[in-house]
């Protein structure tokens, strides 16, 4: 019998996705929580969606499309093989580029992402307060600079973090290059949502799972 390159069946290789997104090698591992990213891919293409839907409502067609666009691609990848595609993809790159690489700068930078995080959550948590829209928007045109700042501090320390080419680095600069020149931020005030919240917090939980890794391994 001919013996010629073996052959996976689609079963089998969606079956070593999985054992290889869940399986830790070693202690520098990074186990990808699927259930915490399917929470994440619906919460940010229902507010992509609806700042899409506000960009429309102004008159804004180029950002509208730009943000739909956007939404449409998590949504395509948000569900059965295509979703763990990307998890494999996150892991591969997470393997290939930080996982046995020196942490100590790299945690450091993780847990300052963390406290941006934060800051922005109590923000976020007072403006989901308000009840008119009168309110949302003098408590954007209040706090919009500040927390811009700690935004851009967030988009700095993650990409230093994730400063090698490839899905991780790509989508951080994709969203940073949105709310710098694409007012998302300003947006997403604007509509006044818990989605970003929500966004936030996942983002946060990860960070943190993340840092508590990076910890265990310079130990």
């Amino acid at each position: 019998m001919a013996i010629g390159t073996p052959k996976f069946s689609p079963v089998l290789l969606h079956l070593l996705t999985l054992i290889l997104l869940t399986t830790p090698p070693l202690s520098c591992s990074f186990p990808i929580p699927t259930t915490s990213f399917h929470a994440l891919f619906s919460l940010s293409d229902s507010l992509l969606t609806r700042v899409a839907n506000l960009r429309a409502s102004r008159g804004d067609i180029s950002g509208s499309l730009r943000a739909r666009s956007i939404a449409q691609k998590i949504e395509k990848h948000s569900h059965g093989f295509s979703f763990y595609g990307v998890m494999w993809s996150l892991g591969w790159d997470y393997m290939k580029n930080y996982a046995w690489r020196d942490i100590g700068i790299t945690s450091s930078e993780m847990f300052g992402a963390v406290s941006d995080m934060s800051e922005l959550i109590r923000g976020l948590s007072e403006l989901t307060r308000m009840e008119s829209e009168a309110e949302r928007v003098a408590w954007v045109r209040r706090n919009y600079g500040s927390v811009l700042t700690v935004s851009t501090s967030l988009f700095n320390r993650l990409l230093r973090v994730f400063s090698r080419s490839g899905p991780l680095k790509d989508a951080v600069e994709m969203i940073q290059a949105e709310i710098v020149d694409g007012g998302l931020l300003k947006d997403c005030l604007e509509l006044g949502s818990s989605d970003l919240k929500g966004v936030i917090q996942i983002l946060k939980e990860l960070a943190l799972q993340y840092s508590s890794t990076t910890g265990k391994t310079e130990l």
